[in-house]
């Protein structure tokens, strides 16, 4: 396919989903949404474990502070699973911990959202560290992220109120029925073209030109390459990120992660003006993104 006419379609992809993901999100943040019915008990559950009363609305310093304890939490837990993981079960390569300086830049990277990926994943991540470190901030910081935009569209409709809502409420929420559905559905469309998703030991062979001892990696790629574009995260499972046929083994994938790491920016705006009362802002915004 031409270029340009891969990016249009690209675009036209994204542009039909913008408006209904957009007014979903806004559902999400405002009110009630269908999935309330099937994960509503899970939610529930998770503000009681966690002490949280979901009804208490929030100043800017408690939201703020809010945010900044499930950053340090994030990072804190991060950085053990990486240290330790020579310790850890899901380790069949026997990959040893990382450095002190090493844990540190990839956890702080992971919990801000930048994900910088100092390191080679398929030579150095556990499967562990991949599922329950990586893939679990990938999803926490993507939420985060989201809070706080809502956070700050609330600023602008709430002059009067004093609060942003609940912090803890609104990244629970991002997660449960915003990105771990929509995650789901996609890694399992990503393992239909190819994507792989298994805990089996890397596969050794002898290459016939060489004659050296090689191994092909492999691991749980498709869960994490979901919540990866979905999230805008970065920090894929192999060295090579997207350019591995194993993340990225077809046209209509590439294609697919491209609209996917654009979704919820884009769709956000659109949530923007239906949370003012607006929705001619968000085509406002939309175009001047766009251009």
């Amino acid at each position: 396919m031409h270029s340009a006419l891969y990016i249009a379609v690209c675009l036209l992809l994204l542009g039909a989903c913008v408006v209904p993901f957009g007014s979903y999100m806004a559902r999400v943040y405002t009110g009630k949404v269908w999935l309330e019915k099937p994960l509503g008990w899970l939610e529930r559950l998770i503000y009681a474990l966690a002490g949280i009363d979901s009804r208490k609305e929030m100043t800017w310093r408690a939201y703020t502070a809010a945010i900044l304890i499930l950053g340090a939490t994030g990072f804190l837990a991060l950085f053990a699973i990486f240290s330790l993981q020579g310790m850890l079960p899901l380790n069949p390569q026997g990959m040893p911990g990382l450095s002190a300086d090493l844990a540190f830049n990839a956890a702080i990277s992971f919990v801000t959202n930048t994900n910088w990926q100092g390191y080679a994943g398929e030579s150095t991540l556990s499967y562990l560290s991949q599922m329950s470190g990586v893939t679990v901030q990938n999803f926490l910081s993507a939420s985060t992220g989201m809070a706080v935009s809502i956070a700050f569209i609330r600023g602008l409709c709430r002059q009067k109120s004093g609060t942003l809502g609940n912090a803890y409420v609104d990244v629970v929420r991002g997660i449960l029925y915003i990105l771990l559905p929509v995650a789901f559905v996609f890694s399992l469309f990503l393992a239909s073209q190819g994507v792989i998703q298994n805990l089996n030991n890397y596969t050794q062979f002898t290459s016939p030109f060489t004659g050296e001892e090689m191994k092909i990696a492999q691991g749980p790629v498709a869960s994490q390459v979901a919540i990866k574009m979905l999230g805008s995260n970065g920090g894929g499972f192999f060295n090579a990120n997207g350019a591995h046929p194993f993340e990225n083994p077809t046209p209509l994938t590439n294609m697919l992660q491209i609209v996917y790491m654009l979704l919820i920016p884009a769709s956000l705006l659109y949530s923007f003006g239906v949370m003012v009362g607006d929705r001619r802002q968000s085509f406002v915004l939309l175009a001047a993104v766009m251009i």
